[in-house]
């Protein structure tokens, strides 16, 4: 189970790396049902990556992968054309990326939106690293 602590210091994490980098964004941390645990907009964030960054983490806990992963499936010439529009829209690009237990089991995920994407990657990336179990 992911607890409110532990939501609460991965979007820290992210919010640090953000701030080093020079770039506000928005977090989403979605617990493994897919709801809302927490989420943080940083001064500046853009606000149309509100939603971005929540259907990133809603994406990433719903597949249990990285939100890039779905990409090669979605594709034109893919497995699955069109995927991102199932489940109520989906977000295919990089920054979406779940959080999973001592287990190994996915406890939920973070979405982070409002750099690049490489950005968003590298700050959800960092948020990730501070999950505590």
């Amino acid at each position: 189970m992911l607890t409110i602590a532990q939501a609460r210091a991965v979007i820290a994490a992210g919010e640090a790396r953000a701030q080093k980098i020079g770039v506000p964004v928005n977090i989403a941390v979605l617990d493994a049902g897919a709801h809302l645990k927490a989420f943080g907009r940083m001064d500046g964030a853009v606000l149309g990556a509100i939603e971005i960054a929540a259907n990133k983490a809603r994406t990433a806990v719903l597949f249990q992968a990285p939100t890039e992963a779905l990409w090669d499936y979605a594709k034109p010439g893919g497995t699955s054309p069109g995927l991102e529009h199932s489940n109520g829209g989906l977000t295919i690009f990089a920054g979406g990326i779940p959080l999973t237990g001592a287990d190994g089991a996915v406890i939920g995920a973070v979405g982070v939106s409002g750099g690049s994407v490489a950005q968003d990657l590298d700050i959800a990336k960092a948020a990730v690293a501070a999950l505590s179990l």
